[in-house]
């Protein structure tokens, strides 16, 4: 059976982080997945004891979020963070809508920008990618996508696919899922409620128990490259809720 990770920023609101990792290891995960609200400015000694905080409690970080700030300006610093927490794989999550670019060859050239803030990364040996959220399926003027132009402009780029931020983009997973298939190498397992449910947590829900349709994404991503599906839900108004039925549902798949 596949392991499922989570996604620390899903529990930022719940410190401290010693005890999300306690909540986490009694729901039964092994894996979690950093961001870096959490390693960004930590120094070694306090780096080693995040690690030895996930020993403690039966856990890995295999993979973890990066910003571009960081990983432009200091890249060796990274680096070092990924592998002191044992990282194999690294994604780049987010850009601020005023630092967006426009056009095709605007998002072209920023997936070349992405590559190359990766490459100490892949000359390191790490898997290192690109997560979406829904920006990047808002057509542009030719047809295609923001995500199309990444790509195609990080030819070396991995995607850890956001199956519910690309369906609140008004894309199909499925298309995208057959497209870019061997690119993808991690993906965020997280439910969308039905519409008018879960106001309080925007719009939400615990993996199984809102309308995407799992049961038939997840046996079709076990055969591309992905290595870790991870649970995420950006605003969740009980934790330990959230935590216990997403594993839960996610066994059933």
């Amino acid at each position: 059976m596949t392991k499922l990770s989570f996604q620390l920023y899903s529990a930022r609101n719940y410190p401290p982080l010693s005890d999300v990792f306690a909540t986490l290891a009694r729901a039964g995960y092994t894996e979690v997945e950093g961001f870096g609200g959490i390693y960004s400015d930590l120094d070694q000694t306090a780096l080693d004891a995040l690690k030895a905080d996930l020993d403690r409690n039966g856990l890995t970080m295999p993979t973890g979020h990066f910003g571009l700030d960081l990983l432009e300006q200091d890249p060796q610093k990274a680096v070092s963070i990924a592998r002191t927490l044992g990282m194999e794989s690294v994604y780049c999550p987010y850009i601020v809508p005023e630092l967006r670019p426009s056009g095709i060859q605007g998002w072209f050239d920023f997936g070349a920008r992405l590559q190359k803030a990766g490459q100490p990364f892949l000359d390191a040996g790490f898997d290192f990618g690109w997560h979406n959220h829904d920006f990047e399926f808002f057509a542009l003027e030719d047809g295609s996508m923001p995500m199309d132009q990444i790509l195609a402009g990080g030819p070396r780029l991995s995607w850890e696919a956001d199956i519910a931020w690309v369906i609140r983009g008004g894309a199909d997973p499925l298309m995208w899922i057959e497209k870019y298939g061997p690119r993808i190498t991690s993906v965020h397992v997280k439910d969308i409620a039905p519409a008018g449910e879960n106001a309080d947590e925007d719009g939400w829900a615990d993996v199984g128990h809102g309308t995407v349709a799992w049961d038939r994404l997840v046996p079709l991503l076990r055969n591309t490259p992905t290595r870790h599906f991870i649970v995420e839900h950006d605003n969740p108004s009980d934790l330990d809720r959230l935590a216990s039925r997403s594993i839960a549902s996610f066994k059933t798949y």
